[in-house]
C-alpha cells in the first residue's frame, strides 16, 4: 500500500506545481517566515515586512530579466553590470550635466549592452550564456576606464531616486509606485500579449517556432534589449535605496536573480514559468537571507547552506515536474 502511495502522492503534487506552482511557492514562504518568527519572535513587525519587500524589490526586478530570457531557453549574465552601469553613471553625469539628461544616458548605456546581446544571441547564434558573460565583462572594464575620468568629480543622487528607494508612505516602501505596475506589465505581458506567447513558443520548441513563420532572430533582439532596459530601471532604483555610487552595485544580484526565477518555477530549459512565482521565488530568498543573519551563521557558512537550500528546492520542483 505504502509503494503504490508514495508515487500517487509525488505525482499529485507535481501535477499542483505545474498548474498552480503559486500555492507550494507561497507555502513555502510562510514556513520560512513561521521559523523566523520562532527564532526570533520579536522580529515580525510591520517596519520587518516593509524592509523585507524593500530589499526584494530590486532582486524581483532583475529577476523579471531572468525570467523572460529563460522562457526561450536562454539566460542574461549582463543584468548585474548594466544595473550597475546605470546607477554609475547617474551619480556621476547627475553633478555635470543634470539629472534628467544623467538619466537619459545611463538607459541608453543599459539599452546598448542589451543590443550588443541581442545581436550576438541573434544574429551570430552565440550561446545567451557566453554571449551575456562577455558582455558583462566588456561592460565591467568600460566602466573601470570610465571612473577613472570621474573620480574627482563627486557625485549625486537624485533627490526622485532617494524617495523612491528609500521613503515609506504609510509604512510601505515608496519602491511599490514602480514595482507593482512593473509586475503587473509585465505578467500581462507574457500570458496575454503577442511577444508573451512568442516567448513560450521559442523556449517550448524554437524550430516549431522557425517553421510557423516567427522570425527568431527579432525576437532575441527585442528580448535582451528589454532585458537590459529593466535592468537600467532596477539599477536607478537600487541607486537610491543604497545611497552610493560604487563598481559593484548590483553584482551581487546576478545569480540570486537567476536563483529567484528558478526557484520561482520558471524552466531553465525555456517553455515553463511565470512572473508571479518569480515574485514569490524573490520573497523566499530575501527572508531565507534574513533568516540565516539572525541565526548569526558566519557568511562562509551562509553562502554554503543558502547553495545547498537553492539545489534542493530547484532539485525537488525539476523532479517533481517531470513526473507530468
Amino acid at each position: 500500500m505504502t509503494m503504490t502511495d508514495t508515487p500517487t502522492t509525488m505525482s499529485r503534487l507535481g501535477r499542483l506545481m505545474v498548474d498552480r506552482p503559486l500555492l507550494p511557492l507561497i507555502g513555502l514562504l510562510i514556513v520560512l517566515v513561521a521559523v523566523l518568527a520562532i527564532l526570533n519572535p520579536g522580529v515580525l513587525s510591520m517596519f520587518w515586512a516593509s524592509n523585507t519587500l524593500k530589499i526584494a524589490i530590486p532582486l524581483a526586478m532583475l529577476a523579471a530579466c531572468q525570467t523572460m530570457t529563460m522562457l526561450t531557453g536562454g539566460i542574461d549574465l549582463s543584468v548585474g553590470t548594466a544595473a550597475t552601469i546605470s546607477a554609475y553613471l547617474t551619480a556621476t553625469l547627475a553633478p555635470l550635466i543634470g539629472v534628467p539628461p544623467a538619466i537619459a544616458i545611463a538607459l541608453a548605456s543599459a539599452v546598448l549592452i542589451g543590443l550588443v546581446n541581442g545581436f550576438g544571441i541573434a544574429i551570430c547564434r552565440v550561446h545567451p550564456l557566453i554571449m551575456t558573460l562577455g558582455t558583462a565583462l566588456i561592460a565591467t572594464g568600460c566602466l573601470l576606464v570610465y571612473q577613472r575620468y570621474v573620480i574627482a568629480t563627486g557625485v549625486l543622487i537624485p533627490d526622485a531616486l532617494l524617495w523612491l528607494g528609500t521613503g515609506r508612505t504609510f509604512g510601505l516602501p515608496n519602491s511599490l509606485a514602480l514595482f507593482i505596475p512593473f509586475a503587473i506589465l509585465i505578467i500581462w505581458a507574457q500570458r496575454r500579449s503577442g511577444f508573451g506567447r512568442l516567448l513560450y513558443a521559442i523556449g517550448a520548441n524554437e524550430a516549431a517556432a522557425r517553421l510557423s513563420g516567427v522570425r527568431v532572430w527579432q525576437v532575441h533582439l527585442t528580448l535582451y534589449t528589454i532585458s537590459s532596459l529593466i535592468a537600467g530601471i532596477t539599477g536607478l532604483l537600487y541607486l537610491g535605496q543604497i545611497k552610493t555610487a560604487s563598481l559593484s552595485l548590483a553584482l551581487p544580484l546576478d545569480l540570486p536573480s537567476v536563483a529567484a526565477a528558478v526557484i520561482g518555477g520558471t524552466s531553465i530549459f525555456g517553455g515553463r514559468g511565470g512572473y508571479g512565482g518569480t515574485i514569490v521565488g524573490a520573497l523566499i530568498l530575501t527572508v531565507l537571507t534574513s533568516m540565516l543573519t539572525l541565526m548569526q551563521i558566519p557568511e562562509g557558512g551562509r553562502r554554503i547552506l543558502f547553495g545547498l537550500i537553492i539545489l534542493a528546492v530547484t532539485a525537488l520542483f525539476i523532479r517533481l515536474t517531470e513526473r507530468n
